[in-house]
């Protein structure tokens, strides 16, 4: 028999009752009953039922043991009672007596509990994320996180991509994000940089020939965590192809991500469902206007919708100087409030300005009856035109977010999703896509007094040179792309400017000159000088489309190792200071005050 396992603890059942087997694992829990001890061992499989009583060798030893100890069962399958039969465990028919006990490791008393699923503060997660990970649920979410990418490359290989892996120490790029900067030691006074991401080196493959590419990329910037973006690093799906429009791109990436969600949209049970393919294509402005957002939550049924016009030179006089002082109206509906109380509206009106916003007007309506402060002012008739505009029912109240374009649209957005939580109007068991196209190439930039890039400076603008030359840059639409799913940006992705001449152009129409381009993306300029092919691409998240599939609110519960939200390594103690004789040798000397003992810090060699 082998040393330690003849089977793992989810391989038993009825067939093996009689049979003398080997179990290794943890203890996970343990039951007193009275001279009678239930052990569950737990492994990476699952758990099996060891039991000993007092004709047992291994019970006084089971009995010393604390949780979490590591141990080697020799014992006989024993069929259980009908009446202890667990069906929601694999060996739930059966349970071991425990003949012998080897002790392999004994645990300590623990700072975090194993068995459960209690809430535990991040600090004690994270320092102690070892033992974490060892709880059913995070570590079925590490499983599931295997499984998807393992689904993804098989997928991508399908499509006829081909993996290759892209520099890690590099130069600064052109992302946006702040750079992780690596000191060299051959190079006094320079430095590398992490990768934000392949972007310049996966164009730079369609320039040396290659068709298309992809790899499940490691990307690291030094930006503040969010709930859906992980401080430090995060891994994305990296693909770029030559000789593709934007429709290419979608017909070969949106079967990858369909399979890969209905694959797993049944997941611990969950039979989640996924849109069909095609995904939407919702352009920009369309998305602003009736989602407030440009990653809209389809599924959301309640659309934002511009009133301005309703209210132009009516009687609602506040709204009526916004509109003609040229800002805008808009108006969420919220689908079959007459039963609400009007505290359900004052408390979104507080909500609003909770967030920063003057207020969240609104008209309430029952049995066709408007009711509240906006349908005084502006009159039943108002009311009823905008209503039948609107489509509203009988019993639809609407609020109201006013101003400024963009403050207005952001307020909706908010009020919108906030609306459909509070009415559970948002149906959970879907997976809704959508791509988000046609954004603007320029955005005037109020700080700056200037015209600039509104989203990605690499992108081809559609009509090329034509559009630029002839154009209000402000009027010039790129081709640029987002993958949205249940309100999540995936990716964003964009057929790329390849071309040196519409470069330049464009980045003096931001005022750049064309020896910024060439100082500042030199790599990339010059390859384009030698001949490259139109190309394409996109770079959807790993960590979100896990986070997504495993129905997690936060990006740390699909992650194995992750960071705090102040990008600290609590268990590894990173970051951390450099010894004296570290900085001399990469010529650094640093201002930040250091522990006396540091230079004494030994850093053990990897294996």
């Amino acid at each position: 028999m082998h040393a330690y396992r003849s089977h793992n603890c989810a391989q038993l059942d009825a067939d093996q009752v009689g049979n003398e087997v080997r179990l290794s694992g943890w203890i996970h829990r343990k039951r007193d009953h009275g001279g009678v001890l239930f052990v569950d061992l737990r492994d990476h499989y699952g758990i099996t039922q060891i039991v000993a009583d007092s004709d047992s060798p291994a019970l006084p030893v089971l009995e010393s043991l604390r949780v979490e100890s590591v141990i080697t069962i020799d014992g006989t399958v024993k069929a259980r009672s009908e009446a202890t039969v667990n069906p929601n465990l694999a060996t739930g028919e059966i349970e071991v007596f425990a003949r012998a006990v080897t002790v392999q490791s004994q645990a300590q008393e623990l700072p975090m509990p194993v068995a459960g699923e209690q809430d535990y503060p991040e600090e004690i997660r994270l320092r102690y994320r070892f033992l974490d990970l060892r709880r059913e649920k995070l570590h079925a979410n590490i499983m599931l996180r295997s499984k998807v990418i393992s689904s993804i490359r098989g997928r991508m290989v399908d499509q006829g991509f081909t993996e290759f892996q892209t520099p890690i120490l590099t130069a600064s790029s052109p992302e946006g994000a702040r750079d992780y900067l690596v000191p060299s030691r051959v190079h006094p006074g320079k430095f590398y940089a992490l990768p934000q991401a392949p972007q310049m080196f996966k164009q730079l493959l369609m320039v040396a020939g290659f068709d298309r590419y992809f790899q499940i990329a490691p990307c690291f910037r030094d930006e503040d965590a969010r709930a859906d973006r992980s401080p430090g690093e995060f891994y994305q799906l990296d693909f770029e192809m030559s000789y593709v429009t934007q429709e290419d791109v979608f017909a070969a990436i949106e079967p990858v991500l369909h399979g890969v969600f209905e694959e797993f949209a049944d997941w611990q049970g969950k039979g989640r469902t996924v849109s069909p393919l095609p995904f939407k294509r919702i352009p920009y402005r369309e998305s602003m206007l009736k989602y407030g957002n440009d990653k809209p939550d389809l599924r959301n049924p309640i659309e934002i919708n511009d009133v301005s016009g309703y209210f132009s030179g009516s009687g609602f006089g506040r709204f009526a100087s916004i509109v003609e002082a040229g800002d805008v109206v808009r108006a969420i509906p919220a689908p079959n409030t007459a039963d609400k109380s009007r505290k359900f509206f004052d408390d979104m009106n507080a909500w609003a300005q909770s967030e920063g916003f003057a207020g969240l007007g609104y008209a309430t309506r029952k049995g066709g009856e408007f009711g509240g402060p906006i349908a005084k002012n502006h009159g039943d008739i108002g009311m009823r035109e905008l209503a039948e505009a609107l489509g509203l029912g009988p019993d639809d109240g609407v609020f109201f977010a006013a101003g400024k374009e963009a403050q207005a649209a952001k307020l909706a957005g908010l009020a919108r999703t906030r609306v459909a939580e509070q009415l559970d109007l948002i149906d959970k068991s879907r997976f809704e896509f959508c791509w988000i196209v046609d954004f603007p190439m320029f955005e005037y930039d109020d700080e700056a007094k200037k015209v600039d890039f509104s989203h990605n400076p690499f992108s081809m603008p559609q009509g090329e040179m034509e559009a630029l030359e002839s154009k209000d840059p402000l009027d010039i639409l790129a081709y640029q792309y987002d993958i949205v799913c249940n309100g999540i940006e995936l990716s964003s992705g964009a057929i790329r400017n390849h071309r040196p001449e519409i470069m330049y152009k464009a980045f003096e129409i931001a005022g750049y000159s064309q020896a910024d381009v060439d100082t500042n993306f030199a790599g990339m300029i010059n390859a384009f000088k030698y001949g490259a092919p139109p190309h394409g691409g996109s770079a959807p998240g790993i960590d979100r489309i896990v986070m997504l599939l495993a129905d997690e609110p936060n990006i740390r519960e699909v992650i194995v190792f992750p960071m705090t939200q102040k990008a600290e390594d609590l268990m590894m103690g990173a970051p951390n200071f450099a010894t004296a004789k570290q900085l001399k040798e990469l010529n650094l000397r640093s201002t930040a005050d250091q522990p006396k003992d540091v230079a004494k810090s030994v850093t053990p060699d990897a294996g």
